[in-house]
């Protein structure tokens, strides 16, 4: 046996997750993965033990086969096997296992134990395509499994015990940072759309230079149909690639092969994305910032509040989503360490901390898209301004429209112009006089 080490370790300790097996081939298992927590917890096992308790053979499939390889964190645990979805069902439900049908015409299931979900596919092959949807036919062949699958990266299978299954390369292709399609990257994309989209999210996440040029041929030549796409499925894929820890070569890489005009045309402003994930990444202390990417899509975009609702709308955003993304693309006041600080508390008070330090980082980063690298002295006072915002308290005015009803003042408009003019007196003092300091000053502007 040879041991497998995912490049750039060099932290020097044991990363002997992967051992591979001399002369594998063919259907052979090519390696074994050690016993990992999310293959060995009691959910899991429980799962297996159900599918498996006929002589079935179960393998994990796709993702956590992928992240365990590299020592990512694993989220979700797919598993596959050549049973009929109603057979899966049957034996879940023998087992006393919650089963839900989410994608059964696929065959897709999903297995809930203890509150975590565990999907299970049923072997396919694909009869029908259109580009978006496919028609399925159920199958006991794993090779054929595996050739349906989108990259090479993601068609590596794991049975139970750790015998890892590689049919196309994938190991290898993940070892050197390459996003590879099973067979011929323009029949994948042909097959699905969508995969074009998430040839270059794999890309940010797991991608070295130089890219594989026939995936990119592929994607340039399907580019315009990514419009066939649903806005929530390009949002998952869009939202996805801008979390990843460097988005900037992927989005400059779809913008080079004329993908981005279609599914983001707004996204002109690269150069600003590069500064915040650089601020985010090195050029502030680890852990003030973490990655966000309504933010990042904030970065990337260069719109009107009109366009930045209609943007939210296409991608399906959420309300939230959409009312932040139009706060931050189209601001309603700048920032600038050279802003006065009686004004940035003014910010802070009316927008939220939250919202401030979104802007901070997005105008910070604008400025250094547009000079170049900044003063070490301009930097510093970039960084006192992120700073203030940070360890801003949330204020309360401390007075309510009762109070002025108190001192005598009859319901109406007048209760709420005297709130007003105290509340103000209150702001341009710093947000800093008590409930008796308000109080006090209510009754002088009554007197």
């Amino acid at each position: 046996m040879s041991v497998w080490r995912h490049p750039g370790d060099g932290s020097g300790e044991d990363t002997r997750v992967f051992e591979l097996l001399h002369g594998s081939s063919g259907e052979q298992p090519l390696g074994k993965l050690a016993p990992q927590p999310w293959m060995t917890q009691a959910a899991c096992r429980r799962v297996v033990a159900a599918l498996t308790v006929e002589g079935n053979e179960v393998r994990f499939i796709g993702g956590c086969v992928r992240d365990a390889i590299v020592k990512r964190p694993v989220r979700d645990i797919d598993l596959a096997l050549a049973l009929p979805p109603a057979a899966v069902m049957r034996l879940l439900a023998t087992a006393a296992i919650k089963v839900i049908p989410t994608g059964i015409d696929h065959g897709t299931v999903t297995a809930v134990v203890e509150g975590l979900p565990f999907e299970i596919t049923t072997l396919r092959i694909d009869v029908e395509t259109d580009g978006r949807r496919a028609k399925v036919a159920f199958t006991d062949d794993w090779v054929a499994d595996a050739t349906r699958r989108d990259f090479t990266i993601n068609a590596m299978s794991c049975t139970p015990d750790g015998r890892v299954y590689d049919y196309f390369g994938g190991l290898q292709d993940l070892a050197e940072g390459r996003i590879r399609f099973v067979g011929d990257a323009r029949a994948r994309i042909g097959e699905d759309v969508l995969r074009l989209l998430r040839f270059f999210r794999f890309y940010a996440h797991y991608g070295k230079q130089p890219p594989d040029a026939d995936a990119l041929i592929a994607c340039r030549e399907w580019a315009d149909k990514v419009t066939l796409l649903s806005g929530e499925r390009v949002r998952i894929e869009i939202l996805r690639t801008l979390q990843a820890p460097n988005p900037n070569d992927a989005f400059a890489l779809m913008r080079s092969h004329h993908v981005l005009e279609h599914v983001l045309p707004e996204a002109s402003e690269l150069g600003r994305l590069r500064q915040l994930v650089w601020l985010e990444q090195s050029g502030l202390p680890p852990g003030t910032v973490s990655v966000d990417a309504i933010r990042r899509l904030a970065a990337v975009v260069s719109t009107t509040a009109e366009g930045a609702t209609q943007l939210g709308d296409r991608l399906r955003l959420s309300n939230r989503e959409r009312e932040r993304l139009i706060s931050l693309a189209v601001p309603a006041f700048a920032l600038a360490p050279e802003l006065p600080p009686l004004n940035l508390l003014h910010a802070l008070y009316r927008h939220g901390k939250a919202t401030v330090i979104d802007l901070i980082l997005l105008a910070w980063a604008a400025e250094r898209a547009h000079l170049g690298a900044s003063r070490s002295t301009r930097s510093r006072d970039w960084q006192v301004m992120l700073d203030r915002a940070r360890t801003w308290q949330a204020k309360v005015f401390p007075l309510r429209g009762r109070d002025a009803v108190a001192a005598g003042i009859a319901h109406g408009p007048d209760v709420g112009r005297l709130m007003a003019q105290v509340e103000a007196w209150w702001a341009e003092g710093g947000y800093v006089a008590d409930r008796a300091a308000c109080l006090a000053h209510l009754h002088a502007l009554i007197g």
